[in-house]
């Protein structure tokens, strides 16, 4: 929004600015803010950062060191229209107190080591990228998990579960499972809460491509942006996700990007496109190559699917990730690449068909994932398979151009898959991380951390048992 501190600084005189809110990224993705009142603002900020204890921050640092500062990044200001007071907001980068460098565990300063490490390869200058937003509106949800109760409750206007309830109005336009792709009212009750999403998302300099009803049923719903460098989606990624929530709150409603919140319903991913650059030139386009894909590009997707057990453990980093990525709901469960086949791990949209235009759809990911983190691994995937040379076709990775839940089992059973837990993802990444680490992008203590504190939520949900267990097992 800004393009120096003059501009912040008069910003701030012309609006009236009460309040500057500063909001920055934990490693595991869930963001965090300190606000400080105008009288407190100068632009020193920009150099001395604010104090915060990261110690309390999930996968920062320990209590005996936990003194860091955080610095706002300029460009990122926005007008946050959610406070009472006119208040400026700014996205941070986490630095060390004393001597202000960057914290090595920072997701949004892991993107920018991302985005050195391209420039330094010499394959390309610039990365696309546009993550694709998908998530549920509900009108209500409970749960609890006790020693002896373990339940939620979900309910939404639209749901088929509610055509015959009689409490209240029924107007009786219910939406069947797995029946809401681009639902129109009045089946379509959401359509007013998405377009004020929308409006306060180009507000804040976001430009969106569309939004419309999802496949789920009971209130899916789906954004999707135009593409940006890789810092600068990591951040949209993060203020959509926020404005979403802040929208469906004013409207009495709540928002969940979890991959798979109902049993037998479509789930919620967050598809990555991603192309790369040099200059002007599109260096994933050749009129001659399969799908109007390169050589270079073909490479990438090696890359990426040579990488695919190892990269979910960033991209679907939850136990509930897993749920969605089972066969019959359009969910990858193999690693394959194709044209326009959405079967596949990798996507080659057909209708992107001019060379500025083309690219590839990794179709695993979810909004579990860190958006920085994710889109940093991704990149390193691709340009490892790009320096050595991975041939997808010549690997086994396809094309593959059928629906492969149709398949025959023992053509299927030739396929590599894709990891079913997030257990086996995490062992991946510990036997795959070197691609991750050159560069110095991710760190060794990065990634041990980030694996010390999955394993731990994977045996949580692991030995606590299931609901539906009891239906199975009790009278055994």
């Amino acid at each position: 929004m800004f393009s120096d501190l003059k501009e912040v600084m008069e910003f701030v005189q012309r609006k009236k600015v009460r309040m500057v809110d500063l909001k920055f990224t934990d490693l595991f993705g869930r963001w965090h803010h300190v606000t400080i009142p105008r009288t407190g603002f100068g632009e020193e900020i920009f150099t001395e950062g604010v104090g915060f204890d990261a110690s309390r921050t999930p996968g920062f640092k320990k209590l005996e060191s936990g003194d860091m500062v955080l610095i706002p990044d300029p460009k990122t200001g926005f007008i946050d229209p959610f406070w009472d007071q006119p208040t400026l907001s700014f996205i941070c980068n986490a630095c060390e107190a004393d001597t202000k460098a960057p914290y090595s565990r920072d997701p949004r300063h892991v993107a920018q080591r991302a985005e050195a490490y391209l420039h330094q390869s010499k394959v390309a200058n610039r990365s696309l990228w546009g993550p694709e937003f998908e998530w549920y509106i509900f009108d209500n949800v409970s749960y609890r998990n006790d020693i002896n109760l373990s339940s939620y409750v979900i309910d939404s206007e639209e749901a088929d579960w509610n055509s015959g309830l009689r409490e209240g109005t029924n107007l009786g336009h219910k939406i069947p499972p797995q029946g809401g792709y681009h639902a129109i009212p009045p089946l379509d009750v959401l359509y007013n809460v998405r377009t004020e999403m929308v409006r306060c998302i180009e507000e804040c300099g976001i430009k969106v491509r569309y939004h419309h009803h999802e496949v789920g049923g009971p209130g899916q719903s789906e954004i999707e942006i135009l593409m940006d460098t890789l810092t600068n989606a990591g951040d949209k990624a993060q203020l959509v996700k926020y404005m979403v929530k802040m929208v469906a709150r004013q409207h009495n409603r709540t928002v969940t990007f979890m991959p798979k919140p109902l049993y037998n319903e479509a789930g919620s991913g967050m598809h990555f496109h991603q192309h790369l650059f040099q200059g002007k030139k599109a260096l994933f386009y050749d009129v001659n190559g399969y799908a109007g894909l390169s050589k270079l590009a073909l490479y990438y997707v090696g890359g990426l699917l040579a990488h695919g057990p190892a990269l979910l453990a960033f991209t679907n980093p939850s136990t509930n990730s897993f749920k969605r990525l089972v066969p019959g709901f359009e969910a990858p469960t193999n690693l394959f690449f194709a044209a326009a086949n959405r079967s596949a791990a990798i996507r080659v949209p057909q209708y992107a068909i001019k060379p500025h235009q083309k690219r590839i759809e990794f179709r695993p990911p979810d909004a579990t994932c860190n958006p920085y983190l994710a889109m940093s691994a991704m990149l390193l995937a691709g340009l490892d398979g790009i320096q050595r040379r991975i041939d997808p076709q010549e690997a086994g990775f396809g094309p593959f151009e059928v629906d492969v839940f149709t398949m025959d089992p023992q053509e299927l059973a030739k396929l590599k898959r894709l990891p079913t837990s997030l257990k086996e993802a995490l062992d991946a990444l510990s036997c795959d991380c070197q691609f991750l680490i050159q560069g110095g992008v991710f760190t060794e203590d990065l990634v041990e951390t980030w694996i010390e504190q999955k394993m731990r939520e994977s045996d949580d949900v692991r030995q606590r048992p299931h609901p539906y267990e009891i239906s199975l097992y009790y009278d055994v």
